[in-house]
């Protein structure tokens, strides 16, 4: 499966839907078809304090069949199909939201079309126009949300340009969002801006513009790079990005309009909150360590703190999921610190441990969110199949914030086959 991504635009993926015809006619309509399936069962366990909920247990398997060819014998003119079908057995379906009074795992039984596009490259530039998966930069802003069983794709028009060395950029239009959540839609007129220019392997600087309709304006710069001191690498992310008030509103309020005698039809949402992003990570002879602070500001003027509704938020602020449906109106500090190690051929083991903090305090004068620990273990069986092994603990903090102990855990198989056809 393949996914637009912006940070290095490569080529895009190709797939077609053909029609009951002979095979000779079937020839000019596609060619160099590639197929590809994915298998991928998981066990998953949530367990949330306190909550009246039983833990929720849930064993599900993704299924992703796509289909990538050339369209019409044209060069540079292809489409892409993809279909996921996400199951779980009944002996182990025990989750919101298949069943009531269970901690919620948002993996819902469901089949979907999540990609179906059709794309033309030439000169450097490539248009692509239908559903797809999209994810810019690190997700941060925009993401599949690839965890979830199913993922999020867009319904887009969108533009690349990489015909000069270094530089890649996109605009794009997106009408619907297609969410993890069973039916889930957001029908939007938003617009995303990026534009990204690699000056050397130690620096990289991207722009971007993500116009989300009816919530606020992302304008933001990310500057990331890597350097080799003699086997010893380092990588490092400094990122800004500013949240105003939505450009792009088309939400009318009866009672506002009337109050106002129709001279101001639009109840506009009001957004002022910043994000700050620094994180620098070494690697030597297979250690891995490194530290990280990542502030979402609180809430300022406007009505809401610094969220980013269209992420791929489960790689944000702790695997345990605690910020994931928003940030706390006094806003969020997550300072991190990341060891691991990679033993090659027998797989890679991380840990990460957050401390959360209010960017303001609260009413009562606190400012402790809590802390989590992290721990992932994933190894390559082989070449097509992979393990992973995953757990999460947050542990709450002041209780004024209302949050709740959690702890969460995964065992992952994930088969990947792909062939020409």
């Amino acid at each position: 499966m393949r996914y637009i991504k912006l940070s290095l635009v490569g080529a895009l993926a190709l797939g077609t839907i053909a029609s009951s015809a002979s095979a000779g006619a079937l020839e000019n309509i596609i060619s160099n078809p590639k197929v590809s399936l994915e298998l991928r069962p998981r066990y998953e366990y949530a367990s949330v304090k306190d909550n009246g909920l039983k833990a929720g247990k849930a064993l599900t398997v993704r299924t992703a069949l796509t289909l990538n060819a050339n369209l019409f014998e044209v060069e540079g003119l292809g489409a892409q199909l993809q279909a996921i079908n996400v199951a779980n057995f009944g002996w182990v379906d025990k989750y919101a939201p298949e069943q009531s009074g269970y901690d919620k795992i948002v993996d819902p039984s469901q089949t979907r079309i999540t990609q179906a596009n059709i794309s033309y490259s030439a000169n450097g530039f490539t248009g692509i126009f239908g559903r797809k998966m999209v994810v810019l930069d690190n997700a941060r802003f925009i993401g599949n949300v690839g965890w979830r069983q199913m993922p999020q794709t867009y319904d887009l028009a969108a533009l690349i340009y990489n015909g000069i060395p270094n530089l890649s950029l996109l605009g794009a239009y997106v009408n619907r969002v297609h969410t993890v959540a069973k039916n889930g839609k957001i029908s939007t007129g938003s617009v995303l801006l990026h534009g990204a220019y690699k000056f050397a392997p130690e620096l990289t600087v991207t722009v971007y513009d993500y116009m989300i309709e009816n919530f606020a304006d992302h304008i933001g710069i990310r500057l990331t790079g890597a350097h080799d001191f003699d086997g010893f690498k380092v990588k490092y992310t400094a990122e800004y990005a500013a949240q105003n008030d939505p450009s792009l509103d088309d939400r009318k309020d009866p009672n506002l309009s009337a109050l106002k005698g129709g001279i101001h039809p639009y109840n506009k949402i009001k957004q002022d909150s910043d994000y700050y992003n620094l994180n620098v990570t070494a690697l030597y002879n297979g250690f891995i360590g490194g530290i990280g602070y990542e502030v979402l500001g609180d809430k300022g003027n406007g009505d809401n703190a610094f969220y980013t509704p269209l992420a791929t938020l489960h790689a944000m602020n702790g695997w345990a999921d605690v910020f994931l449906a928003n940030t706390p109106k006094e806003g969020l500090k997550d300072f991190t610190v990341k060891l691991g190690y990679n033993f090659g051929a027998y797989g890679k083991i991380i840990g990460i441990y957050h401390d959360f903090k209010s960017d303001k305090k609260n009413s009562a004068g606190d400012d402790d969110l809590g802390s989590e620990i992290d721990i992932a273990y994933k190894y390559k069986i082989n070449k097509n199949l992979g393990l992973l092994l995953k757990y999460a603990d947050y542990n709450k903090g002041d209780d004024t914030f209302g949050y709740t102990d959690t702890t969460k855990y995964w065992i992952q198989l994930d088969y990947k086959f792909a062939a020409s056809l």
